[in-house]
């Protein structure tokens, strides 16, 4: 399964950081919202490809805040977390328009298999590719293309431009992209950052687009808006 942008709903903050831990050791990218405001923030930005929600959130309850993002046009399929695992309240969850129910404890094992099941069944067939203008990157073979050009990328290359495409003329600070593409391992410090963007401009060159990631001095970087 190619790595896919996720947004985890959880308040609960040592919850939040051991499913991110797990998920990012999947390559994944994800976002934390530790209510419904934030979320509703972080998906009115870049798309999702899974929404994974707890429904005991401290300012509304998870499924109102699932009504919200479908009636505002988020139509990412929905992973709904919760303590409460009746079947009463696992109708309530897939009535509101969840598309998978998971009762608390559960393991990680199981929602690694169900998001991936999400994912499948809302992506084309055939379809694995993240485009930024004419930069392809394929997520199955690990190659980034510009027309007929194409470059090969390591895993972390590959995590580090998915990320930076997903977040298309969006600033992210090296502490962000550490957070997604080196997640919790151990000893890694933020020049790390700096050395795979140097990478990443290395293979961008061979394409023609060096200059597609933009350093913001003292912040971070940005891939360049491509009209």
């Amino acid at each position: 399964m190619a790595a896919m942008h996720l947004l985890l709903v959880e308040d609960e903050p040592r919850m939040a950081e051991l499913v991110r831990r797990v998920l990012v050791a999947e390559h994944h990218t994800v976002d934390i919202a530790p209510d419904a405001v934030s979320a509703l923030a972080f998906a009115g930005g870049a798309p999702y490809d899974v929404l994974v929600l707890d429904r005991g959130l401290p300012d509304i309850d998870g499924l109102e805040l699932l009504g919200l993002l479908r009636s505002r046009g988020v139509t990412s399929p929905a992973l709904m977390l919760t303590a409460l695992g009746s079947v009463e309240h696992r109708v309530q969850g897939l009535d509101a328009g969840a598309d998978d129910y998971l009762a608390k404890p559960f393991a990680f094992s199981e929602l690694l298999a169900r998001i991936r099941a999400l994912a499948r069944r809302a992506a084309p067939a055939g379809e694995s590719r993240l485009a930024v203008g004419d930069l392809e990157l394929d997520e199955e073979r690990h190659v980034a293309r510009v027309g007929p050009a194409a470059a090969d990328l390591s895993a972390r290359e590959f995590a580090l431009l998915a990320y930076l495409m997903r977040n298309e003329g969006r600033v992210v600070t090296r502490q962000q992209i550490l957070d997604a593409v080196w997640g919790a391992e151990p000893d890694v410090y933020s020049n790390v950052v700096d050395l795979y963007v140097s990478y990443l401009r290395r293979k961008l060159g061979e394409l023609g687009r060096a200059d597609l990631i933009r350093t913001v001095r003292g912040v971070g970087y940005a891939l360049r808006e491509v009209p």
